[in-house]
């Protein structure tokens, strides 16, 4: 039997209150998050993994620019990992004009960062070979986008959840 005089017991009993209380809400809340982020569409895993990669896509995208396009497309964003930003951003996708919005929006943003390539290229011309590799990069990231947006096949989410009667 616990003494609740005696701080010790007292103090053992918050602990075990806050940590059911709180610790596991925050965790089932997390839980109900990446489940959400699980029903992301199929190409956003490839789409995060060309697009986020400066390797690959010719130039960085900070999470403050991808919030920024979320912002001009009327969503709203958490701050996060930047993955994590792209998949919340794209798990609503139903529409290839949501689509063509927010490509349309990460194009405008990689168009700013070649306007930046062009004039470093012509400020450093002995570097210009490598700002013409990034430009050139980023022009195949956004004919990923059109392709994406051609392949994708529209839906409407309420007529999936109607049921078919025999």
């Amino acid at each position: 039997m616990k003494d609740f005089n005696n701080l010790d017991d007292l103090k053992a009993e918050f602990d075990k209150f806050v940590h059911e209380s709180c610790i596991g809400e925050e965790q089932k809340q997390e839980a109900e998050i990446e489940a959400d982020l699980d029903e992301a569409p199929a190409f956003v895993d490839e789409l995060s993994e060309k697009l986020l990669g400066p390797a690959f896509s010719g130039v960085y995208l900070s999470r403050l620019d991808i919030k920024r396009v979320a912002e001009a497309i009327d969503e709203s964003l958490p701050i996060k990992e930047r993955k994590r930003m792209i998949k919340s951003l794209m798990r609503h996708t139903t529409t290839k004009d949501f689509l063509r919005g927010a490509f349309g929006e990460f194009s405008k943003h990689i168009n700013g960062r070649l306007a930046i390539y062009e004039e470093l290229g012509d400020a450093f011309p002995s570097s210009k070979y490598v700002f013409d590799e990034f430009r050139a990069k980023a022009e195949r990231t956004k004919k990923m986008f059109d392709r994406i947006i051609e392949d994708f096949e529209e839906f409407n989410p309420k007529e999936e959840l109607e049921p078919v009667l025999f």
